[in-house]
């Protein structure tokens, strides 16, 4: 019997759009990176671009189930270096270091608050993280 993906053990894709649905609206939200930032890119996306944010919501879901090990692949809109790349998609965001942080720990604190195991956390929080150079090419310190 082989082991279960991380896309299977999370619940597949309508356990994932649901996380991805909760995480997105709390991003929004959220003082450091949504709609009151202090980076005007950030804070101009979360105020002014919001009719966007379903298309978005769908492309976070197809980015998780396609790093997760699902049946959904993930073509990007504006294609980075890889596949699975997001630093053209962030790029004119100017997203700092800290920034990428923040959205890290609303993730985490996503996972929690729906009840997502730790170490499926985990492993979601490391694909995340392993993204976090490309994300923050654009950051001009």
């Amino acid at each position: 019997m082989s082991e279960q993906s991380l896309y299977e053990r999370l619940g597949g894709v309508f356990a994932i759009a649901a996380v991805v649905d909760h995480f997105s609206d709390a991003v929004v939200r959220n003082p450091i990176v949504g709609q009151q930032s202090n980076n005007p890119a950030l804070r101009e996306w979360h105020t002014q671009n919001l009719g966007r944010l379903p298309g978005l919501k769908f492309m976070r879901t197809l980015w998780v189930c396609n790093v997760a090990g699902g049946p959904f692949e993930y073509t990007a809109t504006v294609p980075g270096s890889t596949v699975l790349g997001l630093e053209e998609a962030h790029r004119r965001l100017h997203i700092s270091p800290d920034e990428f942080d923040e959205v890290a720990a609303e993730l985490g604190r996503t996972l929690d608050a729906v009840g997502v195991p730790e170490q499926e956390k985990g492993e979601v929080l490391a694909a995340f993280a392993a993204h976090k150079d490309e994300v923050t090419q654009g950051y001009r310190g």
